[in-house]
């Protein structure tokens, strides 16, 4: 994944802490205020078990456990305190904290328990809620019962919508995943056919030279044999690369997954940066050189983007030759579209240790105009980086404004 990714990640998971923190705090001065007003030994079990409750409100983890011992207590202390004994109980306020636990409980049971357990303990909770008034009376029960049952319908609702929410994400990022995996592997099936007709190129000029009878030198059969060797070690390089790509798209994902190629949550693997949909013929498809990246480049005039490569770069490889127009082409659709207001874009190309950098820089502030996104871009360009053996970070700068920044590792490093 990104660094925006992670960054995205652990803002929430800052406040999921910080909800915790707030609603345990404002549970925690409920239930002691009960604790004060409570006049009976029932009334100190009640508040003993509103903060079991609460405790397993803002636990971090262990949901299934602590979510069976909530619904657990909270129904056997109804069916105790209304049905097995019948004791007068007048009642305490921490019923209120109670189910709100509850509620909560079960909301976070329904979105995040795997589907085997996802019924079983929405139903003790839901048990233990919708049997609460059998505390009082059998007539509390009666009028009680439905507002609760609408409560936890609500629950319920709002647990089986976050679950969705989640499972088209991940179902998003699977499809970005492979489109990128599969449009890589279409490119290294290109290299190595261009690499085997190399090959056989200069094959079959070594054996018209040796069938014309000409005496050949052999500085120039080296040459020959030399070109022949390196197309066919680049060949063998690119085919494992490829082979690796195909088994992992294979292995770890759908093929049947909504909005797979095409879908409309997943990227499309050429979108051209004015934002419309790309042509799949060779005048839009990244080559195995810079041509393609300088003219996008080139044709990117709003704001003017300038492209800066290194003197000391050199001839890049076809895998990185094209991931590193890939970067780019992404990067100049995002500034299309979320930086309206960047008056500037710098694209550069580096040599940075073993490998070459990949750099898009901008100075906007993301106001003005903002298209709609898929938001999965960048994952799909973290995995081709990855599968290549790179990295990718893309964030704000510390000046102001937001980069892409790829380190894109060279052959033999």
């Amino acid at each position: 994944m990104s660094d925006t990714g992670a960054g995205l990640d652990r803002i929430h998971t800052a406040g999921g802490w910080v909800a915790r923190i707030a609603y345990g705090g404002f549970a925690a001065l409920f239930l002691l205020l009960c604790l004060v007003a409570m006049s009976s030994v029932i009334d100190l079990w009640m508040v003993m078990l509103a903060t079991t409750v609460t405790a397993a409100v803002v636990s971090r983890g262990q949901l299934l456990p602590w979510g069976i011992a909530a619904g657990t207590l909270s129904l056997g202390s109804s069916l105790f305190l209304g049905t097995a004994v019948m004791v007068e109980w007048s009642g305490n306020p921490s019923m209120f904290a109670e189910i709100g636990g509850l509620l909560i409980i079960t909301v976070r049971a329904v979105w995040r328990l795997p589907r085997e357990r996802a019924i079983a303990v929405p139903v003790l909770l839901g048990a233990a809620l919708l049997t609460m008034p059998l505390r009082w009376s059998v007539i509390s029960a009666v009028l009680f019962t439905a507002p609760l049952g609408v409560l936890l319908a609500i629950a319920i609702g709002a647990g089986l919508y976050l679950r969705a929410v989640d499972a088209r994400r991940a179902r998003s990022v699977t499809a970005a995943r492979r489109d990128e995996r599969l449009e890589l592997a279409r490119d290294l099936h290109d290299f190595v056919a261009h690499h085997v007709t190399g090959i056989v190129v200069q094959a079959q000029a070594a054996r018209f030279a040796a069938g014309s009878g000409a005496a050949q030198s052999p500085e120039r059969l080296d040459t020959m044999f030399e070109g022949i060797e390196k197309a066919g070690t680049e060949a063998l390089t690119s085919m494992r690369r490829m082979v690796g790509l195909l088994r992992d798209a294979q292995d770890g994902t759908d093929p049947a997954a909504p909005g797979a190629a095409g879908g409309p949550h997943a990227p499309g693997p050429h979108a051209d940066p004015s934002g419309g949909p790309a042509d799949r013929g060779s005048a839009t498809r990244p080559v195995g050189d810079l041509d393609r990246l300088r003219e996008l480049v080139a044709g990117f005039t709003h704001p003017p983007a300038v492209l800066s490569v290194a003197p000391d770069l050199g001839p890049l490889p076809p895998e990185s030759a094209t991931s590193a127009t890939r970067v780019v082409q992404e990067a100049l659709t995002n500034v299309r579209k979320h930086a309206a207001d960047a008056t500037y874009v710098r694209v550069s190309l580096a040599r940075l240790g073993g490998g070459v950098e990949v750099a898009v820089r901008n100075d906007g502030r993301g106001r003005g105009r903002r298209l709609p996104s898929s938001g999965f871009g960048l994952t799909g360009l973290s995995e081709r980086v990855a599968a290549l053996g790179g990295r990718l970070h893309a964030g704000p700068r510390p000046e102001g404004g937001w980069e892409v920044v790829a380190v894109l590792p060279l052959p033999g490093s």
